[in-house]
């Protein structure tokens, strides 16, 4: 069968996110939602999203397809009614298609399927970017059974203090000395290749993905995750961090998610309640106003590519979007737009020319490419996000 994960109503709920990526590349537990779909359907998938994000993340068609939305964070049973749609079927959660079944060409009209309503109480679906964090302890832990399933962990070093120890799990290459593991209250994945240094002290559920590193002295609290290739030191408490971002130093992330490509200079810190413990707002891109999250705890959403210097403080739910850099004393702004310059002093807008520059540079580290295709989506953002610049 030919699967296609759609970017649905949820995609401009998720910006700044969901600028540089569609809704199935977000990560929340291990995984990427894409990543989670694929194995649970034990089949690949191809992308239907935005027409500029379209020559990254390709289409497939064929003659039947079955289309899903990956906002619907997908459990084995799920995705096991999935798997066994017929055609003109059609899955429902409440008055929402989670995936149907179709032709190429077909005119959608669910009045003439057989809507099969979902009623399981595993659905988790993301709607806002807080619940990348609010939802990653459960999401943690479904990737972890997922992933280690019928597998051993690779031998826990004697100098490390573990509890619940078989509740972590070690891939291959994963190094692990003198720290503290304790999976007393959810999973501990420590992916391969990865390293946690001397002195560091992890309460699950937490994740640390391929190629990264946890530095000496961290402090994390789950649910957590931190995704490949990146450095994390500090304190950090039930955030994700998405891959290939530093936060290398110390400073307090919490209720945070931080996209691609991002660094956190020394001692950034940011506050994830508000001093009279009021409900946060957070911008949303869609009503262009702030929304109320129903939490209390809010912290730093930060999309692809953006930066802040040293000792930078972010306000309770800040929204940080795409290709930022923020320096200064002060608090800046709690919705700092794509391709700002500057910080609480003010800001002018950081031209593409140089913020190019610098995410060359930033991959060229890693042995990547920014290329053609990644400069033409950030030329995008640069437009869409114009009129949230005030010059």
């Amino acid at each position: 069968m030919n699967y296609i994960l759609f970017d649905g109503p949820e995609r401009d709920n998720l910006l700044p996110f969901t600028y540089t990526r569609p809704i199935a590349s977000l990560r929340i537990g291990i995984l990427s939602i894409r990543e989670k779909w694929e194995k649970l359907l034990q089949a690949s998938t191809s992308i239907e999203t935005e027409d500029y994000l379209s020559d990254k993340f390709q289409k497939v068609e064929l003659d039947k397809n079955i289309k899903i939305n990956p906002a619907f964070i997908p459990s084995e049973n799920l995705a096991g009614i999935v798997k066994n749609l017929k055609e003109n079927q059609a899955v429902f959660f409440e008055d929402q298609p989670i995936a149907y079944f179709y032709s190429k060409n077909q005119e959608i009209d669910f009045d003439t399927f057989e809507v099969i309503q979902y009623t399981h109480d595993d659905i988790l679906k993301i709607s806002n970017t807080w619940d990348l964090f609010r939802l990653n302890g459960q999401a943690i832990e479904r990737d972890f059974k997922l992933i280690t399933k019928g597998r051993k962990s690779q031998p826990i070093p004697e100098s490390v203090f573990c509890v619940n120890k078989e509740n972590i799990f070690l891939e291959d290459g994963a190094k692990v000395e003198l720290a503290s593991l304790n999976a007393s209250s959810g999973p501990i994945y420590i992916g391969k290749d990865a390293e946690v240094m001397e002195a560091s002290a992890i309460r699950g559920p937490f994740a640390l993905c391929e190629h990264s590193t946890l530095k000496m002295g961290a402090k994390i609290y789950g649910p957590t995750t931190i995704g490949p290739h990146s450095k994390v030191g500090g304190e950090v408490n039930n955030s994700v961090i998405f891959g290939y971002s530093n936060k290398a130093h110390d400073g307090f992330l919490g209720n945070s998610v931080i996209g691609e490509w991002c660094n956190l200079g020394a001692d950034t810190n940011n506050s994830n309640l508000k001093n009279n413990y009021a409900e946060v707002r957070l911008w949303n891109y869609n009503t262009e106003n702030f929304a109320r999250t129903g939490l209390q705890f809010c912290g730093l959403m930060m999309g692809d590519h953006s930066k802040c210097g040293i000792n930078t403080m972010f306000n309770t739910g800040t929204v940080v979007g795409v290709s930022a850099n923020i320096f200064g004393s002060g608090f800046p702004r709690n919705f700092i737009p794509s391709f700002s310059w500057g910080g609480a002093a003010g800001m002018t807008t950081f031209k593409t020319d140089k913020a190019f520059e610098v995410a060359r540079e930033v991959m060229k580290r890693r042995n990547l490419e920014f290329n053609q295709t990644e400069e033409k989506i950030l030329e995008h953002v640069f437009e869409v996000s114009s009129k949230h610049r005030r010059n």
